[in-house]
């Protein structure tokens, strides 16, 4: 008759002492749920369900909530490119969870809800090949569309970042056309090719410096002081956010507030300002206040 493993044997076989065993017992009973038993007349341990395996992946709830409302999340604000994959990672995961936790997708998704931004859609493998030829410093054959022109151009980049504002994908590269470092909004991107040459990457890049000056997504041109004045009705949702590393707030008798930064990214600046109609006035720079001005004119006459 087979004998089954015993705790003697085991701590031989392991190198390990008795003590050490019982522990390691106990915790596959306590926290893996192990269906484990002794054997009298087999003198060892046994699993009481023959077809119990150890779990792919021990997590407690909240851990699982965690991963399931990041990835959540993610599909929705990392861009729809990686939907599929993301709902694949989920998929996986609660497949190999075993023990007292319970993966129920359809009741997670019946208790929570995600509205996403409205994206520029940029391909999965536009992501994972730009990945990899910053990785491998390659550069990057690409045809883009220039919203703002309305134009289509052909380029070669070095691609240095991926950076994700607001849900949209941008790659920070060095345009060979422009001889300049831009931004390139990766949904943009209709054709692109890595290069089998690559690029010397310039040890004084810094992302940090090189959107400094940008407001949110845009960049612009050179940093100037932005101020402006905001109602008290705009005020009370603008305190509530941080806007730009340089901001400052004042604020003002009747709560209303004053809100002052340093950015070069003009254009998205006066986009921001807009939405709030009649309760934000910019101050400062003049040239802002002009085109914003031009705007409601213009607006104005549509509507008449």
């Amino acid at each position: 008759m087979e004998r089954q493993p015993n705790p003697n044997q085991l701590a031989v076989d392991f190198g390990v002492s008795r003590r050490v065993i019982f522990v390691d017992r106990d915790f596959m009973i306590t926290r893996l749920y192990a269906p484990i038993k002794f054997n009298r007349v087999r003198g060892g341990w046994y699993y009481t369900d023959e077809t119990w395996v150890l779990p792919g992946i021990n997590v407690t709830e909240g851990e699982l909530l965690a991963f399931f409302l990041s990835v959540e999340v993610a599909k929705r604000y990392l861009g729809t490119g990686l939907e599929e994959t993301l709902r694949s990672a989920v998929e996986k995961l609660s497949k190999n969870v075993k023990g007292s936790i319970t993966v129920d997708l359809d009741t997670l998704y019946s208790h929570y809800s995600f509205s996403a931004p409205t994206l520029i859609a940029a391909k999965e493998q536009a992501l994972v090949d730009l990945h990899h030829a910053i990785a491998g410093s390659k550069r990057v054959w690409m045809r883009y569309y220039t919203a703002s022109r309305d134009e289509h151009t052909e380029r070669t980049v070095h691609p240095y970042h991926l950076s994700n504002i607001r849900g949209d994908w941008y790659l920070v590269a060095f345009d060979e056309l422009r001889k300049e470092f831009r931004n390139f909004s990766v949904g943009r991107i209709e054709e692109w090719k890595l290069l089998v040459d690559k690029f010397k990457r310039d040890p004084e890049f810094s992302i940090a410096k090189h959107m400094g000056t940008a407001f949110q997504a845009e960049r612009g041109g050179e940093s100037v002081e932005v101020v402006i004045h905001f109602a008290d009705q705009a005020a009370r949702y603008v305190r509530e956010k941080h806007w730009h590393d340089t901001q400052q707030i004042e604020e003002q008798d009747g709560g209303g507030l004053i809100l002052k930064f340093q950015t070069g990214g003009l254009g998205e600046v006066k986009r921001w300002v807009m939405q709030y109609g009649g309760g934000a006035e910019v101050i400062t720079p003049m040239n802002l206040r002009e085109e914003i001005k031009k705007e409601i004119n213009s607006m104005l006459m549509r509507y008449s």
